[in-house]
């Protein structure tokens, strides 16, 4: 047996039911996880140093096989939908007794950790898993304990880990034999069937989601966060892929987080402790703190190489888009190091609008800010599919609908109210396409949205000429420093302003139609912040 500490982790895991167990490891160095990884030939090292991984059948989420427990404890307080599938306590009971079995014989990595850089809202966290380098992703991603910490920390969350243990569909109450289930009674999260570490990461924000809002007041957030040298936070909402990572890691800006965040009466804070990023298409030039934090100790996931090499080739989809890298918020050089922020000042929705309809960047009125959030709207090419080249719209409640136990009005209520106590300027920001949809205009450069953000950031925008979008009624700022002004209303850089016309309504009708399922809870003003559609 193989530990780090004086804690008893074997009995421990006997309290929990893991016992006969072969080697245990509890909180090994990185050094230490990337070692025993390699000798299991479980991974490589790339020449930059980090861990190279492929998590097999699964290279995301599967939000179809995600269940909460419905019990007296959730049955009344959770949205039940479909991100938020109800699974029976005997249910639970079952996979919890296959999964706790399935160790029998086998080592097992531990890991002590948390989540909440606030102390005032801090989740302790014990994570278990099958493989080193699943706990490694665990070291990465969530905050790290001092050896002190670990000696006393009782743990109010257990993760349990093993991606071999397939559950019987037939008699587990699951859809396959993969499975992700939340018990918010027993304070259980079991994973089994899958070895894509997001899994790890969105069920304790899917926790913390409800525990925040629902016991503490503090709003969750589905957002990175960032700094500037005044003390000013920036907040920004977005779906995978439209550039809450690497919009945030500004060289000119601290950085508090990349993806998940409270707001509290008080400040903004981090949930994590480490950053989980998309590699696809990944360059120095454009997102240097990102390629830069790509050393030893980070976790690359389902990558590919160059031939005869082991130099990663971030353009390669092979076997996934869904290409990803963790690493500890550290490794980016100006990490705010305590990771909580000042009440923002500038919130940024996202949109990566593969139709190229939305504007550069748009000002939004509160009504307008709460209409979109609540919408949490995105349109991308679907994938690698053969054949599609359309684009296809994605409307994620506030910006982060498959994590959401509660129902989006109380995010949505939440987000609103702190908006209006505080005057934040909340601004729509398109990172997709101009000039027409995909395939027909282009991909809006990172530098100019960049200088866009920066503008905002620095109040530049405050004081310029706006024009009202003739469909969706933002304020589209005329000019911006650093960009082309004909490219800020997205209609002039269109061909045919009457083609543009048409795929605008078209998407403010899509805007309609999904908002009809949130219409019965709120309230008129909000409604009215809806899109014009034409007849």
């Amino acid at each position: 047996m193989q530990m780090s500490s004086v804690r008893n982790p074997a009995a421990e895991l006997r309290e929990l039911g893991i016992a006969d167990t072969a080697n245990i490891y509890h909180q090994l160095s990185p050094s230490q996880l990337v070692a025993q990884t390699i000798a299991r030939r479980q991974g490589i090292l790339a020449d930059n140093g980090a861990l190279a991984v492929n998590t097999g059948a699964f290279t995301g989420r599967s939000p179809k096989d995600k269940f909460i427990v419905k019990d007296g404890h959730t049955a009344a307080t959770v949205n039940w939908n479909e991100f938020n599938q109800p699974i029976t306590p005997e249910f639970f009971d079952m996979l919890y007794r296959r999964i706790t079995h399935y160790f029998s014989g086998k080592d097992v990595w531990m890991r002590d950790c948390y989540a909440c850089a606030d102390s005032e809202y801090r989740t302790n966290i014990r994570v278990i898993t099958e493989t080193p380098w699943a706990n490694l992703f665990a070291y990465n991603m969530f905050l790290r304990p001092t050896e002190e910490e670990v000696e006393y920390q009782d743990n109010d969350w257990t993760i349990i880990q093993a991606p071999g243990c397939l559950a019987d569909p037939a008699t587990d109450g699951t859809r396959q034999h993969n499975f992700s289930v939340v018990n918010f009674t027993k304070k259980m999260i079991l994973i089994g069937g899958s070895a894509y570490t997001g899994e790890i990461k969105k069920g304790i924000f899917t926790i913390l989601n409800y525990e925040l809002p629902h016991y503490k007041g503090v709003l969750s957030m589905h957002c990175s966060a960032n700094q500037g040298k005044d003390g000013d936070t920036a907040i920004f909402f977005g779906l995978s892929g439209t550039g809450k990572t690497t919009l945030s890691a500004d060289p000119d800006r601290k950085l508090i987080g990349d993806d998940e965040h409270g707001w509290s009466a008080t400040n903004v804070f981090n949930f994590e402790g480490g950053c989980y990023a998309k590699c696809i298409g990944l360059t120095e030039e454009h997102e240097p703190q990102i390629f830069h934090a790509i050393r030893q100790g980070a976790l690359l996931e389902n990558i590919g190489f160059y031939p005869g090499t082991t130099t990663v080739n971030y353009a390669d989809k092979d076997i996934t888009e869904n290409t990803r890298v963790s690493y500890p918020l550290y490794y980016i050089d100006n990490a705010l190091e305590t990771s909580i922020g000042s009440i923002p000042k500038n919130i940024f929705f996202l949109t990566c609008d593969a139709y190229g309809v939305l504007p550069p960047i748009s000002r939004l009125t509160p009504e307008q800010a709460m209409y979109q959030f609540i919408s949490g709207y995105t349109a991308r090419v679907a994938g690698t599919e053969t054949g599609i080249t359309e684009p296809k719209s994605t409307f994620s409640a506030c910006f982060g609908a498959p994590f959401l136990p509660l129902h989006p009005a109380k995010y949505a209520q939440m987000l609103g109210e702190k908006m209006q106590r505080h005057q934040v300027n909340v601004w729509l920001v398109n990172t997709g396409w101009t000039g027409g949809p995909y395939l027909v205009g282009e991909r809006i450069k990172l530098r100019y949205t960049r200088a866009m953000i920066t503008a905002a950031l620095k109040g530049e925008l405050d004081k310029l000429a706006y024009k009202e979008h003739n469909i969706f009624g933002f304020a589209v700022p005329e000019m911006c420093p650093g960009v082309p002004a004909d490219m800020l209303d997205p209609r002039t850089t269109w061909a045919d302003p009457v083609a543009y016309d048409r795929q605008a309504s078209n998407l403010a009708a899509q805007f309609v139609q999904n908002f009809e399922k949130y219409a019965a809870q709120t309230p008129a003003h909000i409604l009215a912040a809806a899109p014009k559609v034409a007849i």
